[in-house]
C-alpha cells in the first residue's frame, strides 16, 4: 500500500513530442519556429545560439529540422525542448534548452570513411546509362566526363559494345551507408578496342590533376564541351537558320540542354564582354592565352560576379543555359576564335597542360604501376585516406 501511495504522489514527467519539419521556399528560421508554436522571444534566443555554428542565411529549401517539445502535465502545453539540424552530410547541430532556461548549442561530427571501389561496365546505349547501371555515383560520372571531354566526342566516338573501368572513392558512414562520391582515381575507356587511361596524380609541388599513361595532363587550353550532359544539336558550318529561314554560316556549336544548366568557362581567361548582344541574347566573350577567344550565347542569366574585366578559371560557372535572343529553345551557342577568326570548336588542337618530366615522371610511372596492380584486385581495399600519400623518405607515392 505504501508503494502504491508513493507512485500516486510521484511527479509526472513531461512527455517529449517530436516534429519533423521541411523548409519551404522563402522560409526563415524565425517564421518556421513561430509557425510551430515557439514563442518569438524563445525563437530569437534559439537562432542566436544556433548562429554560433550555422549561418541562418544558408537555410535551404528541402532541409529538414527536427523539433522536440515538452508537454508538462497537467496542462499539456508544448514548450520547446531541443532541435537538430544537419547543414550537410558531415555534421549536425543540436540546440537544447537548459534547466535555467538558456539555450545551448553543440556540433556533432559524423564519422565518415573513404572506401575504394572498382567498377567495370559495358556500354550499350550511353556512358551515362552504363555508369548508373554499375552504381557509379553521379559525382564520379561527372568527373569522368569532364576529364575525357578534352579528347573524346561522346556522341561520335562511343559505340555500343565499348567498355570502361573506373577506380573511385565513395564516402560512407560508420554503418557502411553511402553518403556521397569522392574522387575519381583512375579510369580506362575502351573505344573501338583502343583504351584511353587516365590517373589522378598529385605532383611533389602539391598540384593534383588527371594525367594520361605518358604523364601528360589531360587538361587542354580549351574544353570542347563547356557544359555537362548536353546534346550537340547543331554543328559548325553552313546551315539553314531555323528562324530566319535562309542559309548562312553557323560559326559555332549548339548544345541543347535544360534551361538553367550551368555553363563553364572553356579555359582560363578574362571576360571581354558580358551583356546583351543582338541575336545572341545574353552573351559572354572570354579572352584566353595564345590568341584564343570563346563566345557563349543565349544565356538565361549570368553567374554572380561575371562582368567585363573579371578573371575566370577553366570550369568555373559563368552563366546558365537559356533561350534569349534569336533562339528556338534552351541551348548554348558556343564559338571559338583564333586570332579573331572563327574556327571549328570540335576540331581545334589546343596545347596540353602540364607534362611530367625527369624525376616527377619516374615518380608518376611508379604510382601508375601501383594503381594498375590495385585494379587487378576484385576488392581494392583497405580504406583509403589519400591515394598519393608519400613514403617517409618521399621516394614515391604509395597506396595505403
Amino acid at each position: 500500500e505504501a508503494d502504491a501511495n508513493d507512485k500516486k504522489h510521484m511527479p509526472l514527467l513531461p512527455k517529449i513530442v517530436k516534429k519533423n519539419i521541411t523548409v519551404s521556399p522563402g522560409d526563415t528560421l524565425m517564421e518556421l519556429f513561430v509557425r510551430e508554436g515557439i514563442e518569438r522571444t524563445d525563437a530569437y534566443s534559439i537562432i542566436s545560439s544556433l548562429s554560433d555554428l550555422f549561418n541562418p542565411r544558408q537555410l535551404r529549401q528541402g532541409q529538414e529540422i527536427i523539433l522536440n517539445f515538452e508537454t508538462p502535465p497537467p496542462s499539456g502545453t508544448l514548450f520547446f525542448h531541443s532541435l537538430t539540424l544537419a547543414p550537410d552530410l558531415t555534421r549536425e547541430i543540436q540546440v537544447t534548452r537548459s534547466s535555467e532556461g538558456t539555450f545551448l548549442s553543440k556540433e556533432v561530427l559524423y564519422e565518415l570513411e573513404k572506401k575504394r571501389v572498382k567498377a567495370v561496365a559495358e556500354i550499350k546505349s550511353s556512358l551515362y546509362n552504363a555508369a548508373l547501371a554499375a552504381d557509379i555515383p553521379v559525382e564520379i560520372l561527372i568527373k569522368m566526363i569532364r576529364a575525357y571531354s578534352y579528347d573524346v566526342d561522346f556522341q561520335r566516338d562511343i559505340q555500343s559494345g565499348d567498355s570502361f573501368e573506373a577506380l573511385y572513392e565513395k564516402v560512407v558512414d560508420k554503418n557502411g551507408n553511402f553518403i556521397k562520391g569522392g574522387e575519381l582515381l583512375y579510369a580506362s575507356l575502351n573505344t573501338s578496342g583502343n583504351p584511353i587511361t587516365i590517373y589522378r596524380y598529385q605532383a611533389t609541388d602539391g598540384e593534383i590533376d588527371m594525367y594520361d599513361a605518358k604523364g601528360c595532363s589531360v587538361r587542354k587550353t580549351l574544353m570542347v564541351t563547356p557544359i555537362d550532359g548536353a546534346r550537340l544539336s547543331s554543328g559548325y558550318g553552313m546551315r539553314r537558320h531555323p528562324i530566319l529561314g535562309y542559309t548562312r554560316m553557323h560559326k559555332g556549336l549548339d548544345f541543347a540542354a535544360p534551361s538553367g544548366t550551368p555553363i563553364m568557362a572553356a579555359g582560363d581567361g578574362v571576360i571581354e564582354m558580358a551583356g546583351k548582344k543582338g541575336g545572341y541574347g545574353n552573351y559572354v566573350r572570354i579572352r584566353h592565352a595564345n590568341g584564343y577567344q570563346t563566345v557563349y550565347g543565349h544565356m538565361k542569366k549570368f553567374a554572380p560576379g561575371i562582368k567585363k574585366g573579371v578573371r575566370v578559371k577553366q570550369g568555373s560557372i559563368i552563366g546558365y543555359v537559356g533561350s534569349t535572343g534569336i533562339s528556338t529553345g534552351p541551348h548554348l551557342h558556343y564559338e571559338v576564335l583564333y586570332n579573331k577568326e572563327n574556327v571549328n570548336p570540335a576540331s581545334i588542337k589546343t596545347p596540353s597542360g602540364r607534362i611530367l618530366k625527369n624525376d616527377e615522371l619516374e615518380r608518376f610511372l611508379l604510382f601508375k604501376q601501383e594503381v594498375e596492380t590495385l585494379c587487378l584486385n576484385e576488392n581494392p581495399e583497405p580504406p583509403l585516406n589519400e591515394l598519393n600519400n608519400l613514403q617517409a623518405n618521399n621516394r614515391s607515392p604509395v597506396l595505403d
